[in-house]
C-alpha cells in the first residue's frame, strides 16, 4: 500500500498498517511545492466530550488510548488539563447528558455537566447555559507524535519516500517528480487540505471537499486556573501553552482558500482580542510579541470527520482526510478504523 502525505493522518495510517504486517510506503515529499503543514499548526486539543454522542465516543476512545499507553503519551508530549466546554444556547440537555454518559463509560468519572453560571473566569455567559467539565483532557504535540509514528513505522518495515509526488493514477500508481512510477495495490491520499486541489490536478473525481481556514493567536496573560476550553456561546476556544502564555482562537469564516495562499486574517485576530476581554477579562491579552498561526482544515459535504473515503468506484484509491490539523484528537482511532477497512 502507498500512503501519500506526511502529516499526522498519513503517519498514523502508515503506522497502523505497518504493525498489521502490511508492506507500506509513506510518501511525504508533496507535489514539488511547499505544502502547508496543518499538523505543525494544530493546537493539539484533546478531550472526550463532544455535543453529539457519536462524536464523543470517537474522541473519548482516542483520548483513552493516549491515557493507557505510556509510549504514545511520551511520543505525543501529552499534557493533562481540565477541559471546560460551554454548550451553545438552546442546546438539548438530554443529548448533552447522553454524550457525558458516553465519555464516562470510556473514561470513568471524567465528565460532569453543570450550570455554567459562576464558572470562573468566564463573564457574560447567557442565562441557563450549561457546561461540561472534564478531568481527563489536555493537549498533545501533533507534530511530535507524527515524527515518532513515522520512525516507528519505518522500524516496523515501512518504506519512507521523500521524492515529491507529481501525480496519482487510478491503476493505482503514484507518479514521482523524477518521472518514476510507483505502482501499488492500494493508494491512500492523506494530504489534508490539499486534497480538493490535488484530486482536480491529478484528474481524479472530486469528493465535494472544501477548505476552511483555522487560526489562533498565542499571547501573554493567562486567566488563572483555566485549562483547555471551548465556549460555544461565543466561539472562543483556547488552552495554556506555557507559563503566562495562552492560545486563543475563534472559528474562521474563510472558506475555499488555496493551501498555497494561507495567510493570517488580521480582522479575525482582532475579534479574538475583543472576545478575550469580554468573555475572560483579558484586557491585556495578547500583549507584545504575540504570534498568530493560520492553516487550513478540510471539510466534507456529507458525513464529517477524519475517515477513509473511496476516490472512485471500483478503484483501490482512497482519501483519508476530513479533519486536517483539527483532527489531532481523533487521528489514532480514525487510522485504526481506516487500516481495518483496508486490510480487514
Amino acid at each position: 500500500m502507498a500512503v501519500v502525505g506526511g502529516g499526522l493522518a498519513g503517519a498514523a495510517l502508515a503506522w497502523r498498517l505497518s504493525h498489521r504486517g502490511v508492506r507500506v510506503t509513506l510518501l511525504t515529499g508533496g507535489s514539488g511545492r511547499r505544502w502547508t503543514d496543518a499538523t505543525g499548526a494544530s493546537g493539539g486539543l484533546v478531550r472526550g466530550f463532544e455535543p453529539e454522542p457519536a462524536a464523543a465516543a470517537i474522541a473519548a476512545a482516542s483520548l483513552a488510548e493516549f491515557r493507557r499507553d505510556a509510549v504514545l503519551r511520551s511520543w505525543a508530549g501529552y499534557q493533562e488539563l481540565t477541559s471546560t466546554y460551554v454548550l451553545a444556547a438552546g442546546s438539548d440537555p438530554d443529548r448533552a447528558e447522553a454524550a457525558v454518559s458516553v465519555v464516562n463509560g470510556i473514561l470513568p468519572g471524567s465528565a460532569t455537566i453543570r450550570p455554567a453560571a459562576g464558572l470562573a473566569p468566564f463573564r457574560g455567559l447567557p442565562d441557563g447555559a450549561l457546561a461540561v467539565v472534564e478531568l481527563h483532557a489536555g493537549y498533545i504535540s501533533p507534530a511530535r507524535l507524527r515524527n515518532c509514528l513515522v520512525a516507528d513505522a519505518v522500524a516496523a518495515g515501512a518504506e519512507l519516500c521523500h521524492v515529491p509526488v507529481a501525480g496519482a493514477r487510478p491503476d493505482p500508481a503514484v507518479v514521482l517528480a523524477d518521472g518514476a512510477v510507483r505502482r501499488c495495490d492500494t493508494l491512500v491520499l492523506a494530504v489534508g487540505a490539499w486534497t480538493p486541489r490535488l484530486l482536480d490536478e491529478w484528474g481524479l473525481p472530486g469528493q465535494r471537499l472544501r477548505t476552511k481556514q483555522i487560526q489562533y493567536t498565542l499571547g501573554r496573560a493567562a486567566p488563572p486556573g483555566l485549562g483547555a476550553f471551548v465556549d460555544d456561546t461565543s466561539g472562543l476556544y483556547g488552552r495554556p501553552v506555557s507559563a503566562g502564555l495562552f492560545l486563543l482562537g475563534l472559528p474562521s469564516d474563510r472558506w475555499q482558500i488555496d493551501p498555497a495562499d494561507v495567510t493570517a486574517d488580521p480582522a479575525l485576530a482582532r475579534r479574538v482580542t475583543i472576545r478575550a476581554a469580554e468573555r475572560l477579562g483579558l484586557g491585556a491579552w495578547p500583549g507584545a510579541a504575540a504570534r498568530t498561526v493560520a492553516a487550513l482544515d478540510c471539510y466534507p459535504a456529507g458525513r464529517g470527520g477524519l475517515r477513509l473515503r473511496g476516490a472512485m468506484p471500483g478503484s483501490p484509491v482512497f482519501t483519508f482526510t476530513g479533519g486536517s490539523g483539527g483532527a489531532a484528537k481523533t487521528a489514532l482511532l480514525a487510522a485504526r478504523r481506516a487500516a481495518a477497512e483496508l486490510v480487514g
